[in-house]
């Protein structure tokens, strides 16, 4: 039998769920297959779930939504009202400047990683073992293995200004990164 908090919890995240889906529908990850953009911030917030032992439902909804403002035409008063001031709160914390170009936006990141809220950086270590995993798995169309490896090593910095934030989302973050930096090293051996 489910109380009333597990079913409010389990509507919350389905109404996330829906809202991101319907945001992302027309939206591609850059892999040669394209898949689904929607696969992205579902498997963040089963990262999170599974492998970081978060279970703040504010957290999962907004890890949810992490890219609908910065990436879809949704405005942050459109989560505020459909979700509530704490999910909004951890969505604008994990959202890039998209007036910044690509540089700026990656500095800036770096710049604020350690200020921004426990939950933000949750979100942001489950975001960027999801990337990592993505990249590895698959190499984004026209990316090089330079910009593969310039990727990773951005990556690693932002979490590094995060390090005390999870301790089982930090070894997992650490164990793709250097499982990439092996393979990688084999790739410029073997050429």
């Amino acid at each position: 039998m489910h109380t009333a908090a597990d079913i409010m919890i389990s509507g919350k995240l389905l109404q996330a769920m829906h809202f991101a889906a319907h945001k992302h529908r027309d939206q591609r990850r850059k892999d040669p297959r394209g898949t689904p953009y929607i696969n992205h911030p579902l498997d963040v917030a089963h990262i999170l779930w599974f492998e970081g032992e978060v279970h703040d439902i504010d957290v999962l909804t907004a890890a949810i939504l992490h890219d609908t403002v910065e990436d879809t035409d949704t405005t942050m008063d459109e989560i505020k009202l459909a979700f509530g001031h704490a999910v909004a709160r951890y969505v604008e914390e994990v959202t890039d400047d998209t007036s910044l170009s690509r540089h700026e936006r990656k500095a800036a990141q770096l710049a604020k990683a350690a200020e921004i809220s426990h939950g933000a950086k949750l979100i942001k270590l489950g975001d960027k073992i999801s990337n990592l995993r993505d990249i590895a798995r698959s190499t984004p169309v026209r990316w090089t293995p330079g910009r593969c490896r310039n990727y990773f090593e951005w990556a690693a910095g932002v979490v590094n200004q995060m390090r005390g934030t999870n301790a089982g989302l930090e070894r997992v973050f650490d164990r793709v990164y250097h499982q990439f930096l092996d393979h990688f090293a084999e790739d410029l051996v073997g050429r």
